[in-house]
């Protein structure tokens, strides 16, 4: 997890709002954008395995009624673990805990970079001298250890693991809403609605916020990534989602004292967190050639 280094530069310029037919040719670029699409392809199959996985495949992921350590085979397709528990039904629901604790905790630190960088961005002096040295002692942590450290507070649940990883995103995105607001703040037409007697709300949300979506929409892909990565790691340790619930962090936990005779108890959740954040890299290296200026330009 990354929380230290920016994935877009803060200082750059922030994009003009794009209408809906830009919208549309931006997607029409992402369709040609090789990478890109092999990201969107995997976050699409990855939706459909959480969503429609449990419809197709009826095996109960907490039933203990099949053989332990089964191998992969045409009843078992992923086997089964050291309890008779089906894993190709716990992968499947892992990719469940997987996407809803990505979607929460980056949902949190949007909610919460939004309303902090544009804040400090707007308003400047006092405020934003408090608000950014507060990031940066919270950047002076490994993200690692302070979302550990937060689930510990909080006590071992996935709730609590949403939370913590949400409030440890929360600089980052701070940081680069408040570079681009700032972009945002110095051009005329903000001037103008200043002018005009536009409140200050009025002003943040719908001229700040609408032109800093893009470096937004590809910090969430990003961090979407970085969020199911520490989700594995804090259900590894036994801070994220509790048993009987699997998730593919808890299922790798508990694949280590089996490594020998049964490794496909760790192989296929571990393939399952390597493709499912590979393809959202991609799909956010696709989004920042898109809607990223200079990279635009550089094409």
């Amino acid at each position: 997890m990354t929380t230290s280094t920016d994935p877009i530069d803060a200082g750059a310029p922030a994009p003009a709002t794009i209408t809906a037919p830009q919208w549309i040719a931006r997607l029409d670029e992402l369709r040609r954008n090789p990478l890109g699409m092999v990201g969107a392809v995997i976050l699409l199959l990855t939706v459909l395995c959480a969503v429609l996985g449990p419809l197709l495949w009826r095996v109960e992921y907490s039933a203990q009624d099949l053989g332990r350590l089964l191998a992969p085979g045409g009843g078992t397709p992923m086997g089964t673990d050291q309890l008779g528990r089906d894993v190709l039904s716990r992968v499947i629901h892992g990719s469940q805990v997987s996407l809803q604790v990505g979607a929460v905790s980056v949902a949190i630190a949007l909610v919460g970079g939004l309303i902090i960088g544009i804040s400090s961005a707007y308003f400047g002096g006092m405020l934003d001298l408090i608000l950014m040295r507060l990031t940066d002692i919270m950047f002076a942590v490994p993200g690692l250890v302070l979302a550990i450290l937060i689930a510990g507070l909080l006590g071992p649940s996935r709730t609590n693991a949403m939370i913590a990883i949400g409030i440890v995103y929360v600089p980052a995105f701070a940081r680069v809403i408040r570079g681009s607001s700032l972009s945002v703040m110095a051009l005329p037409f903000v001037e103008a609605a200043r002018a005009l007697g536009v409140s200050h709300l009025g002003i943040m949300t719908r001229h700040v916020l609408r032109n800093v979506l893009g470096p937004v929409i590809v910090l969430c892909t990003i961090y979407l990534s970085s969020a199911i990565l520490t989700e594995a790691a804090l259900s590894f340790l036994g801070l994220g989602t509790q048993p009987p619930e699997p998730s593919w962090g808890s299922m790798l936990k508990d694949s280590m004292a089996y490594m020998q005779i049964a490794p496909w108890l760790a192989v296929f959740p571990g393939l399952a967190i390597m493709i499912v954040v590979l393809g959202l890299n991609f799909l956010g290296d696709g989004l920042r050639d898109v809607l990223d200026p200079r990279m635009r330009d550089a094409n």
